[in-house]
């Protein structure tokens, strides 16, 4: 509960601080291939892997 939560709070900064940069941000994102979008993805995922393993150590 306690990650949802953090999840829910850090999503909700952007839009809550500055719409229009975010309307923007994601207007771009549109432009990017399904191939980049994916491997971005990719990298988001072993990121938050590798610091929840190092944070549990």
């Amino acid at each position: 509960m306690t990650a949802v939560a953090l999840l829910l709070i850090l999503e909700g900064l952007s839009p809550f601080i500055s719409p229009s940069k975010l309307k923007k941000t994601l207007a771009q994102l549109l432009q990017y291939s399904d191939q980049n979008l994916r491997i971005i993805g990719l990298a988001c995922i072993v990121v938050g892997v590798l610091l929840l393993f190092i944070s549990a150590n």
